[in-house]
Order: C-alpha cells, then sequence, then structure tokens
C-alpha cells in the first residue's frame, strides 16, 4: 500500500514540475513578441501555435497508427480541441498586444482555472466545492485590480477593455483544449498522441492564417529569430511539458498551476520590456498567486 501511494505521489510530482516547466516557458512569449513590434498579433499567434503544433504532430507521428481507431471513436472531442487551439494564440496575442504584455497575459492564463472548473462542472458533473468558490473569488477580485490599475492605462495599453475581452476568449479556449486533450488521454489516447493530434489538426487549420498575415517574419533576421523561438521552445517544448503533466493531474489542478505563467511574464515585462504597473495593479498580479497557492495548499485532515 505503501508503494503504491509512493507511485501515485511520485507521478502528481512530475506532474506538477512539468506544469511548472511548461508555465516558464509560456511566460516567455509575451517579452519575445515586443522584439518583433512590425509583425502583428494574428501572425506572432499564427506561426507559435502553428508551427509549434506541426512540430508536435510529426514527433508523436509513430504513435499515430496504433492511436488511430481511438481517435476516430472520439473526433468530436479532437475536433473541437483543434478549433480551440487555433482561435488561442489569436486571441492571447492580440490580448498582449490591447493590453500589454502582464495584463493579457494575467487575465488569459488567471482566468483559465475559472473556466476549467466550470467545463468540468457542467460536462462531467464535478462538484464546485466552496474552496473553489472561494479561490475563484480571490482571483476574479485579482484580474479585476489588475484590468483597472492606473484607470485602466497600464503602460498606455491601446485599448484595455478589447484586451481584457480577447484575454478571456483565450481563456476559454485554452481551458477546453486542455480539457478535451486529457479527455482523449482518459480514453485510451497515449499522452504523445492526444497532444499531438490535437495541436497538429489546430496548426493546420492556423497554416492559412500564417500564409497570409507572416510575411513580416522574413523581413528581418530578428523577426525570424522571434518567430523561431517561439514556434520552439514555449510551444513545441513547453506544451510536450503539458502533455506530461495533463497525463499525472486533472485538467483543473494543471490549469492552475500555470497561473505561475503570468509571475514569469511580468516579471519580463518589468524587467525587460519595461512596463510599469501601479500599487493596485501590483496587488491583484498578488491576489491571483495567492488564489494558486489557496487552490493548490493541501486540504486539512478532519
Amino acid at each position: 500500500m505503501n508503494s503504491a501511494h509512493a507511485a501515485v505521489a511520485s507521478e502528481r510530482a512530475t506532474g506538477i514540475a512539468a506544469c511548472l516547466l511548461a508555465a516558464t516557458a509560456w511566460g516567455t512569449t509575451g517579452t519575445a513578441a515586443t522584439f518583433a513590434p512590425d509583425v502583428s498579433a494574428v501572425a506572432i499567434g499564427s506561426a507559435a501555435m502553428g508551427l509549434g503544433g506541426l512540430m508536435q504532430a510529426l514527433f508523436a507521428l509513430r504513435g499515430f497508427r496504433a492511436c488511430l481507431p481511438d481517435l476516430g471513436r472520439n473526433w468530436i472531442l479532437l475536433f473541437l480541441g483543434a478549433v480551440s487551439v487555433a482561435i488561442y494564440p489569436l486571441a492571447f496575442y492580440a490580448a498582449m498586444r490591447f493590453a500589454g504584455v502582464t495584463v493579457g497575459t494575467v487575465i488569459a492564463i488567471g482566468s483559465a482555472p475559472l473556466f476549467s472548473a466550470l467545463i468540468e462542472n457542467r460536462i462531467e458533473g464535478s462538484r464546485l466545492t466552496p474552496r473553489w468558490a472561494i479561490g475563484a473569488g480571490i482571483g476574479i477580485t485579482g484580474m479585476a485590480l489588475l484590468s483597472v490599475s492606473d484607470g485602466g492605462q497600464v503602460s498606455a495599453a491601446p485599448n484595455m477593455a478589447l484586451g481584457v475581452g480577447l484575454g478571456l476568449v483565450a481563456a476559454a479556449t485554452y481551458a477546453l483544449y486542455s480539457w478535451t486533450a486529457r479527455r482523449l488521454m482518459r480514453r485510451g489516447v497515449r499522452s504523445r498522441v492526444a497532444m499531438g493530434a490535437t495541436f497538429g489538426l489546430g496548426g493546420l487549420f492556423l497554416m492559412p492564417v500564417l500564409f497570409a498575415t507572416g510575411g513580416a517574419f522574413l523581413a528581418s533576421a530578428t523577426n525570424f529569430a522571434v518567430g523561431a523561438y517561439m514556434a520552439i521552445v514555449p510551444m513545441f517544448l513547453g506544451y510536450i511539458a503539458y502533455g506530461i503533466a495533463l497525463a499525472r493531474i486533472p485538467t483543473r489542478q494543471a490549469t492552475t498551476i500555470t497561473l505561475f505563467e503570468p509571475v514569469v511574464a511580468a516579471m519580463l515585462a518589468v524587467l525587460v520590456v519595461e512596463e510599469r504597473l501601479s500599487s493596485t495593479g501590483w496587488l491583484g498580479a498578488g491576489l491571483i498567486v495567492a488564489c494558486l497557492f489557496w487552490m493548490e495548499l493541501p486540504k486539512p485532515r478532519r
């Protein structure tokens, strides 16, 4: 019995570590995108997730044949996840352009656990506990404070309201493709194949967008380097780590742990991009981090 508990604890620890690694990689994307200011948010998003998704599909290619029957039986989940993958980066990078790196990232990632919990509640019937409700309240309060800091002006954000709205769209699609990928895994599809199929198909959906808008990546070596970095590090390697996490911990827990991403993004935005937040904004960011700790602290034994 002790060995079984140890194995479960080890799997959970591996999942949490992989999730933190993914969140750290993703936290660099907003700052990296600022080095290619003449590349549109749509082009950045389609290149990052589109090319990264196709690389994930190639990485999982050997396992596709064995899992084709399972993928065929769950084609609705696969299609829904792929559409969410295609929408997510377009909304996410546009949110950062309109609301700033810090606010855009915090809204998109900070509200994802709320959407994950609601998806699991409505579809799987999982119970929304008082603990979750308190954590959700803390997180929502933090996002509200962050969004209205300095009267809605964070580093001269072009359109805070639109940025926040797009951030919520990104959060919903992020939660949805995380849930569909884990659902595929629970129905017998290998972790690597579930992620490769979901992101590969989503990447194919993004290719027309990249061809239409991605010419700016060829305008300079810096733009090309930004596109290559985004596709390889956060989107390919980061999502491989996230797939490892989803195979070991619940979606709600995984999306909550990735609240570490806005912390990384905020630190890089302040240190590299020289964004500035008011004390209200920092309080909001702190509450979102507090939400992470509240959700993940062990429950007291009765």
